[in-house]
């Protein structure tokens, strides 16, 4: 969605804001985004926030939002009248579980990355969605990044000429905890991360002819976990590179999307803010600072949500893409065998 969108959709969420709320629960608590998630829905007037769901007392529920907020039963988070369920538990397993349960009883679904290790369960659970008149909305992070939107907005419209490369990374520091538990997919930190990095790709450049994953384990750790990765997408004119490493120490500050074409590139660094270098082929490079989104983390997320369930809009990814992102993804962690197809 450009900025443009965007303000459409700011415009057209203060229509629904006058409209009844739309109730919201959430459901699992573990995932890194679900506090954030809290205090964006809490912020919004489209919505009432009614509570969250822990099914697994196990799943973690950081963040002083959750000491603040109702706690629901399962019976009480499906009821009728809520009609959006944000799925946000650790395991990524859960949420395609607790997703298709919201999609059987005729909810709206928010699904936290990375949607499961199933690529059956999601075209299921995006079939149902379709065949009931929902939408399945995923939470890849920088979808809505005003940085990123303008370094795909000057791809898209030539400004950067023909795009023959795109690189990202997303290192990151991880402590044991979060190890142990990501070392239950074999693809470690790119099926948990680096799906944001994969999900730009192919929202720029389509679906890749050839996919190939380097995923290895390079800690002393004895966990196993792939934790030093590097993914090639290939196209027939065009290579995508995402690496992602579990070592860096300043690992936020050195995360980028990088795309470059014959005319120039576009550069976001780091993603932290909106800061984009543009260097364009007679022209001196340019550091722009495109404006942030009204309201806090996720807020424009939830906000095409709310037009889509009220005034039936399209979303800005369809559910063909995101199955096919996800079939990448699993295909470059090793993911995609057997009966998994």
């Amino acid at each position: 969605m450009t900025r443009r969108g965007l303000l459409a959709v700011a415009v057209a969420s203060t229509a629904v804001a006058a409209t009844k709320k739309i109730r919201v629960a959430m459901i699992g608590t573990g995932h890194g985004h679900a506090h954030s998630k809290i205090l964006a829905l809490q912020s919004m007037p489209e919505y009432d926030f009614v509570g969250v769901c822990r099914p697994d007392p196990q799943d973690p529920a950081i963040g002083p939002a959750f000491e603040k907020t109702r706690r629901l039963s399962e019976a009480e988070a499906l009821d009728s009248s809520i009609e959006l369920i944000a799925c946000e538990f650790a395991d990524a397993e859960a949420n395609l579980t607790f997703a298709q349960q919201a999609i059987d009883r005729g909810k709206f679904v928010h699904l936290d990355k990375p949607p499961g290790a199933s690529l059956p369960g999601l075209r299921k659970l995006l079939e149902d969605a379709r065949t009931r008149n929902r939408i399945v909305q995923m939470g890849f992070q920088w979808r809505y990044h005003p940085a990123m939107q303008a370094a795909f907005e000057a791809a898209k419209t030539g400004r950067l000429g023909r795009i023959h490369r795109f690189r990202a990374s997303i290192d990151k520091p991880i402590l044991a905890d979060e190890r142990k538990h990501l070392a239950k997919y074999k693809g470690g930190m790119m099926f948990s991360e680096g799906c944001h990095l994969i999900d730009r790709a192919t929202a720029l450049l389509g679906k890749p002819l050839k996919v190939t994953g380097i995923i290895r384990h390079h800690s002393p750790s004895p966990d196993g976990l792939a934790d030093n990765n590097l993914v090639i997408l290939e196209y027939r004119n065009a290579f995508a590179e995402i690496s992602l490493a579990g070592f860096d120490p300043n690992g936020n500050a050195h995360r980028y999307i990088e795309i470059i074409g014959s005319n120039g590139s576009a550069k976001v660094q780091p993603f932290t803010g909106s800061h984009l270098t543009l260097e364009i082929k007679g022209e001196p490079p340019q550091t722009l600072h495109p404006p942030e989104p009204p309201g806090r983390a996720y807020t424009p997320d939830f906000a095409e949500m709310a037009v889509i369930i009220r005034d039936g809009a399209k979303p800005s990814y369809t559910a063909e893409h995101d199955l096919m992102t996800h079939d990448v993804l699993l295909e470059a962690c090793g993911m995609l065998q057997g009966d998994n197809r």
